[in-house]
C-alpha cells in the first residue's frame, strides 16, 4: 500500500529544525542556534565524532540558509528541494529579488495549467437489473438497464463545465437525455450554477450558491421545464452542527412541492445521516449508517420508509486495489427481495441489483441473507484473504529489495545523529525524573502494519527487516524544560533528526510511551498528525 500522496509536501527542513510550517525568522534563527550549538564540529576531539558533527551541522546550516531567505523559503514551500537545486537557477541568472518573485510566479502559472490540464474528470455509472422470477417464467433474465456518463472539465480557476448523458431500457420501452452545467466561481462565497438538459427531462434552470456565515451556507435554484412551461423553485440551508457533523432543510415549490429536515455525522471509523421528507402527496423517512473496519472494508445498514417505499438494506464492501472496491448489499423491500452487487473504480461504477423474488416470504427472505453471507466469509476466509496477503507480502519484499540500500544508509545516518543526541538527552531525562516530570520511556517509529503487532516485539531490531526504527533517544531530547513535548501537523516525522524513514512507501505511525507526575501514558498519531504531550486523554 503506498503512502498517500495528498497533504502538505516539502516540509522535511521544517522537521529538521523542528519548527512549525508557519514559523516566524525569529522562530527560525532561534532554532538553528540550538541545533547548530548541539553539532558544531568544535565541540568534539574524537575524529568520528567530529565527522558526524560536521554531516549533521552542513545539514543544519542548508535548513537554515533556505528557510531564513525569504525567496528561498517560497520557493522551497511549492517546489521542494527540486526548486531551490535546479528549477530557479538562484544566484546567477535571478539575482535581483524582483526577478525571483517573476520567475516563480511564472512557475505557479505554468503548475496550475498543468493542473488545470489534469482537471479533465470522467465518471460514469452502468446499471444493469437482473430477475430471477422472470428467467424462471422463460422471459430472459435482463429486466432492464441504464447508462449514465458525465465528463468534467475545468476551463478556467473560476469555471467548471461538464457534459452528460443518460440512457435507460426497462422492458420494451426507453428513452435517454443530455445535459450540460457551466458552474462559475463568483468570489470566496459565492458561486452560480447554469444547467440545461434535453430528452425526457428538458428543462433550463439556474442555481446561486452563497456561505452567509463561517458554518452556514445557502442555496436557491430556479428551474422551469420545456415540456410543459412549469417552474420549480428550491432552497436549501446548511448549517456545520460540529466538526463531524451538519444539517440541511431543503424546501422544493412546484407541481411536485416537498419540504425535507436531514443530517449527515462523518467520522474517521463511522458515518451516518437521516432524512425526513414531506410532500403535496407523499412522505418518507431514510437514514443508513456505515462503519468502517479498517482502510479495507466497511458494513453498510440502511432504511427506507414511506408511502412509495418500505426497505431494509444490509450489507458491505471492500477495497480490492488502490481505486478499487467491491460492495455486495442485501435489500428486503415492498418491491421484493434483492441481491445488489457493485464494483467501483475511480469515477466509474457498475450496479447489478438481482430480484430474487417478489413476495416477502420470511423462510425465503433468511436463506437469502444466510447463504451468501456465509459463502462470502468461507471464500474471504480461504481464498480471498491469502491470496491478498500473499500479494501484499510480496509486494512489501520487491520494495524492501529495492530501498534496501537507501534505508540501510538513513538509518546509518539516523544512528549517528542519535549519537551526539545521547548526553544532553540523558541530561534531560535525568531532571524530568528528579521532578516526576515527563519521561518518554519508549517510541517507535515506522511501518503502520508492524506497529500493529508491536505488543510482540521484546526490543526493536537494528536492520532493515523491521521497518521500525527506535527514537525513544531524540523524543527525549526533544522535550523542553517545562516538560511537554510537541511534533508539528503536516511534517512527516521521518525529517526530525535523529530519525529516518524505515520503509519508504508505506503508510507510518508513531507510537510513544511515556511517564509523567508518576502516571503511565501511551499514544500513536500518523506520520503528519500532530503530537503534543503530556495528556490526560493518553493516561494508561
Amino acid at each position: 500500500m503506498k503512502e498517500e500522496e495528498s497533504g502538505p509536501q516539502n516540509k522535511e527542513l521544517y522537521a529538521l529544525l523542528h519548527i512549525s510550517p508557519e514559523a516566524s525568522d525569529e522562530e527560525i534563527r532561534k532554532s538553528y542556534r540550538q541545533w547548530a550549538q548541539i553539532y558544531h564540529p568544535d565541540k568534539y576531539q574524537a575524529i568520528e565524532m567530529k565527522e558526524i558533527a560536521t554531516e549533521n551541522f552542513q545539514r543544519i546550516c542548508e535548513a537554515y540558509e533556505i528557510l531564513s531567505d525569504e525567496m528561498k523559503r517560497q520557493i522551497y514551500d511549492v517546489y521542494g528541494m527540486e526548486g531551490i537545486n535546479s528549477g530557479l537557477e538562484l544566484g546567477t541568472k535571478l539575482n535581483k529579488a524582483e526577478e525571483i518573485k517573476e520567475e516563480l510566479e511564472r512557475l505557479r502559472r505554468q503548475k496550475e495549467l498543468q493542473k488545470v490540464a489534469a482537471h479533465l474528470r470522467p465518471s460514469g455509472s452502468i446499471l444493469a437489473n437482473l430477475s430471477l422470477p422472470q428467467f424462471l417464467e422463460g422471459d430472459g433474465i435482463m429486466k432492464g438497464m441504464a447508462m449514465a456518463s458525465e465528463v468534467q472539465a475545468q476551463i478556467s480557476k473560476h469555471n467548471t463545465v461538464s457534459i452528460g448523458g443518460n440512457l435507460a431500457v426497462n422492458g420494451n420501452a426507453g428513452g435517454g437525455a443530455a445535459s450540460i452545467v457551466f458552474w462559475r466561481q463568483m468570489s470566496s462565497v459565492s458561486s452560480i450554477e447554469f444547467m440545461g438538459s434535453m430528452g425526457l427531462r428538458a428543462l433550463l434552470g439556474v442555481q446561486t450558491t452563497r456561505h452567509i456565515s463561517v458554518h452556514s451556507t445557502a442555496t436557491m435554484g430556479l428551474a422551469m421545464s420545456l415540456r410543459d412551461g412549469t417552474v420549480n423553485l428550491s432552497n436549501t440551508w446548511t448549517h456545520q452542527l460540529s466538526d463531524t457533523a451538519h444539517g440541511n432543510i431543503h424546501l422544493s415549490l412546484g407541481p411536485e412541492s416537498s419540504i425535507a429536515v436531514g443530517w449527515q455525522k462523518k467520522e474517521q471509523k463511522r458515518s451516518a445521516s437521516g432524512e425526513i421528507k414531506l410532500g403535496t402527496g407523499s412522505f418518507g423517512a431514510s437514514a443508513h449508517y456505515t462503519h468502517r473496519f479498517s482502510t479495507k472494508s466497511h458494513g453498510r445498514i440502511a432504511a427506507r420508509i414511506g408511502s412509495t417505499a418500505l426497505e431494509l438494506e444490509v450489507g458491505g464492501g471492500r477495497k480490492i486495489s488502490e481505486f478499487s472496491t467491491i460492495r455486495m448489499l442485501y435489500t428486503v423491500g415492498i418491491q421484493g427481495i434483492f441481491w445488489k452487487f457493485e464494483l467501483h473504480r475511480g469515477g466509474q461504477k457498475l450496479i447489478v441489483p438481482v430480484l430474487l423474488s417478489r413476495h416477502l416470504n420470511p423462510i425465503f427472505a433468511t436463506g437469502a441473507f444466510v447463504i451468501p453471507t456465509s459463502l462470502y466469509f468461507v471464500l474471504k476466509r480461504f481464498v480471498v484473504k491469502p491470496f491478498y496477503l500473499k500479494r501484499e507480502k510480496q509486494k512489501a519484499s520487491e520494495n524492501m529489495d529495492k530501498t534496501l540500500g537507501q534505508v540501510q544508509e538513513a538509518r546509518a545516518a539516523a544512528k549517528k545523529a542519535q549519537q551526539l543526541l545521547q548526553n544532553v538527552a540523558n541530561r534531560k531525562r535525568s531532571r524530568q525524573l528528579e521532578t516526576g516530570g515527563l519521561v518518554v520511556t519508549k517510541a517507535l517509529y515506522g511501518s503502520r502494519k508492524a506497529l500493529k503487532n508491536r505488543n510482540q516485539l521484546e526490543e526493536v531490531k537494528d536492520d532493515v527487516a523491521s521497518q521500525i526504527i527506535d527514537v525513544t533517544l531524540p523524543l527525549n531530547f526533544l522535550v523542553s524544560d517545562a516538560g511537554q513535548l510537541k511534533l508539528h501537523e503536516g511534517v512527516k516525522k521521518s525529517g526530525i533528526m535523529g530519525f529516518c524513514d524505515p520503509c519508504p512507501g508505506e503508510p507510518k505511525q508513531l507510537y510513544v510511551e511515556y511517564t509523567f507526575d508518576g502516571n503511565n501514558f501511551e499514544v500513536i498519531v500518523d506520520d503528519l498528525d500532530e503530537l503534543f504531550i503530556p495528556q490526560e486523554s493518553h493516561r494508561i
